[in-house]
């Protein structure tokens, strides 16, 4: 089977752009995997949205990376232009600009491949010793009696066990074992709870589980304790820590190792039906392809955004236009003011050397300062006509003009602005803002 087999409007002879940055994308999403990437971060930019952009680089090539808030929110540091990072991320392509980017899914700072040596150099250890051998691996059991679980009890790794399990083969009894997943005291309460699973000999199965972090997080799992009392079980054992690209010590002294919580369950607790693996496989790609979609329409309002000047914005600089008006006119009046006072002084002393007709002196005298009035007040309802259009123009941009002939703004029960029917469902609140006061409204029914 061809590439042609899976795309086959590669066969095509003319192409419009959009299509050939389509299919790029999707052609680099497929081919690469997630990999990891080290670099420099350059041209960090934080968006209002909380999505970032920046550029990873070396000494002789960049590559742009965008990562979304959903991602950077689980970040405990703040990245900054020049740091040196290792990313995680999908080679892909922006369609609406054809360039070609990472999108990040982990960040972490270069300085932690200390930690990754260390754990390279135990792993060399403990597998020279003979502790990662095939032939020390157990069979999990096809139909286990009891399920154990060791893991912490504030975790939606725990949780996320007990429900699969509970879907898989909700009469199968589990027994929890906790211990905490973190910290300095960690890899001695794993050993503890393995231990005591051990001296019970209650159950079939044992999950040794947590969610995802970073390296520091999972390395009670990197501790070497942890490793020997896993291979020291009598009882079977199946290892769910972190993601799908986290390793750790004890994945490898595992009798079986799980890309994460919910798979090291599904490994452990028999199916009741094989097409639910099947479903749950494709609704996992459909899943990250409504990701990609939404994150690619995401990058594309932030580029909008980047583009939309506030009406805010626009008053500031009409509010800077008019201090500049009245600075001129105070200057001109100024002006005007000095010179029309050297006239009469320069006119007194004419008339004084010349003995003039005084009463025509000052009849002049009035009429040109009735002529400076009127020339002033008509000046001033220039300026001030120019005023009210600027006004006007401003009133039309504001968007309380929009909620004003009829229109208005609805927002979910989490404060988010509804643009589909689908973010909503019947019975769900709603907040209704009108161009004078606000209603909450409960939701009867949603079309599509």
């Amino acid at each position: 089977m061809t590439d042609n087999d899976f795309f086959p409007e590669l066969k095509k002879i003319l192409w419009r752009v959009s299509e050939l940055n389509r299919n790029t994308r999707i052609i680099l999403e497929q081919t690469f995997p997630l990999l990891w990437v080290s670099g420099e971060i350059s041209n960090l930019k934080r968006y209002p949205s909380g999505h970032w952009y920046f550029s990873l680089k070396d000494d002789s090539a960049q590559v742009r990376c965008v990562m979304f808030r959903h991602k950077n929110l689980y970040l405990n540091w703040i990245p900054q232009d020049g740091m040196q990072v290792e990313a995680q991320a999908l080679v892909t392509l922006y369609e609406a600009r054809g360039e070609f980017q990472l999108t990040v899914e982990q960040l972490r700072q270069a300085g932690l491949g200390v930690l990754f040596e260390a754990f390279e150099r135990l792993k060399a250890r403990l597998q020279q010793e003979g502790l990662f051998s095939p032939e020390h691996k157990q069979l999990l059991p096809r139909f286990p009696r009891q399920i154990g679980i060791i893991t912490s009890l504030n975790t939606a790794a725990l949780r996320d066990v007990l429900a699969t399990l509970r879907l898989r083969l909700p009469s199968i009894p589990v027994v929890i074992y906790p211990a905490p997943v973190q910290g300095k005291e960690a890899a001695a309460a794993i050993t503890a709870a393995l231990q005591t699973a051990t001296q019970r000999n209650e159950c079939d199965v044992l999950i040794l589980c947590r969610g995802g972090g970073s390296i520091e997080d999972l390395w009670a799992f990197n501790e070497e304790i942890v490793a020997r009392a896993i291979t020291s079980s009598p009882i079977p054992i199946v290892t769910g820590i972190g993601h799908e690209t986290d390793f750790t010590i004890a994945d490898f002294a595992a009798d079986v190792r799980a890309p994460t919580p919910t798979g090291a369950a599904q490994l452990a607790a028999p199916d009741r039906q094989e097409i639910l693996h099947r479903l749950q496989y494709w609704q996992q790609r459909l899943q990250q392809r409504v990701e990609r979609h939404i994150e690619r329409r995401m990058q594309t309002i932030d580029l909008l955004a980047h583009r939309l000047i506030h009406p805010g914005e626009r008053i500031r600089h009409q509010q800077m236009h008019l201090l500049q008006l009245r600075d001129r006119l105070q200057n001109t009046w100024n002006r005007q003011f000095e010179i029309r006072t050297w006239r009469i002084e320069e006119t007194g002393r004419r008339m004084h050397s010349a003995k003039p007709d005084i009463q025509a002196g000052i009849r002049y005298q009035q009429e040109l300062a009735a002529r400076l009035r009127r020339a002033m007040a008509h000046r001033l309802e220039n300026l001030q006509f120019r005023l009210f259009q600027q006004q006007q123009h401003l009133a039309h941009l504001s968007p309380k003009a929009v909620l004003a002939r009829g229109y208005s703004i609805t927002y979910t029960a989490r404060g988010n602005i509804l643009q589909d029917s689908q973010q909503i469902h019947a019975g769900d609140n709603v907040q209704i803002i009108f161009a004078k006061g606000s209603a909450q409204a409960n939701i009867i029914k949603t079309n599509k």
